[in-house]
């Protein structure tokens, strides 16, 4: 496997990303003066030449700015040209070498209600409970990064399965055919947390079954899965069953390796070997599916004295990578 970790470009994140053995990285650089809703071709360049200065590899763009993006999620007037715009990115990051951008379909990006859930020995963790993000005002949550004043008066209405749904295949209309022709890959992570609904908009990447058929709607090679343990583990699913399902198509493009413990409705993150999912299966059933790509740890437990990134943590979680996954190769050499 090819470990992963997400980055702001700095320069004390990118070193001790390379120091602890990670292979890559993964982010969205902030707007620079040409960026005008995408990603220039001079910021794309930087960035990557940055990242590439410290002997990584810049794995994935994660995410377009939500501000780019917003429209053509919710189906809102100023979709197409959102669209136009992420074409422009996609068609950017080929000319500078980038080959990997991941997306989804949570336009209110509500993760998580608490960050101090108890974990062993006093370290704290994020959590979940349905009761506190139930009964929000329409398009807001104040954990949901969502301006509701980017939205007239007169276009706030809820959002239903089908119409999300249908957002996304425009979106994918659009856009497959530009990844094709650059050789870009395109990434759907889960809905996070995989809920109906939040705020009146529906979540509609919340199942296995959801993701067969987005990889239905506009069929490519060039279209995939963020198969973020995580969430398919709040799905209550058969995991490494999934992961087969999957992988065995080639179709799993990147791996969020975390793992929680409790039920969809009220669940916290955990430390990667005490929670719901047993990662030496999963992990297994990557080798067995053929996947051999890149993975991340993802989310941070916070340790006692860590720092708000996680410094200490990432260096434990990509340890636990590293150690399983050459466990059941049998060895250490790549």
């Amino acid at each position: 496997m090819k470990v992963f970790l997400g980055t702001d470009f700095s320069e004390d994140r990118l070193r001790f990303t390379a120091q602890i053995g990670a292979d890559g990285v993964s982010g969205a650089p902030k707007q620079g003066p040409g960026d005008d809703g995408f990603f220039s071709i001079e910021t794309l360049r930087k960035h990557k030449d940055i990242v590439e200065s410290y002997g990584l590899e810049w794995a994935a763009v994660r995410m377009a700015h939500l501000q780019w993006t917003y429209r053509w999620m919710l189906g809102l007037p100023g979709a197409d040209e959102q669209i136009e715009n992420y074409k422009k990115s996609i068609r950017n990051m080929a000319e500078v070498g980038l080959g990997y951008i991941i997306f989804n379909m949570h336009a209110l990006r509500i993760y998580r209600t608490s960050d101090q859930a108890p974990e062993r020995a006093g370290a704290r963790s994020t959590s979940f409970d349905i009761s506190l993000a139930t009964g929000n005002p329409l398009m807001e949550h104040p954990n949901s990064a969502f301006d509701i004043e980017w939205v007239p008066e007169d276009q706030r209405e809820p959002k239903t399965d089908d119409q999300m749904w249908t957002n996304l295949k425009r979106f994918l209309e659009a856009i497959t055919p530009v990844a094709e022709e650059t050789g870009v890959r395109i990434g759907l992570h889960p809905d996070d947390p995989p809920v109906p609904e939040i705020s009146g908009i529906a979540r509609i990447m919340r199942s296995p079954d959801a993701f067969r058929k987005y990889l239905e709607l506009v069929p490519s090679d060039n279209t995939g899965v963020v198969f973020c343990q995580g969430c398919f583990t709040e799905m209550g699913c058969d995991v490494p069953a999934e992961i087969r399902h999957f992988g065995g198509r080639g179709k799993i493009f990147s791996v969020d390796f975390r793992n929680i413990t409790g039920t969809l409705e009220h669940f916290q993150e955990t430390f990667p070997e005490t929670g719901n999912a047993d990662m030496v299966a999963t992990m297994q059933a990557y080798h067995d599916s053929g996947f051999d790509g890149w993975m991340t740890p993802d989310h941070a437990i916070h340790l006692n004295g860590d720092s708000d990134w996680g410094h200490r943590y990432w260096a434990y979680a990509v340890g636990h990578i590293r150690g399983i996954d050459q466990a059941l190769k049998g060895t250490s050499k790549t």
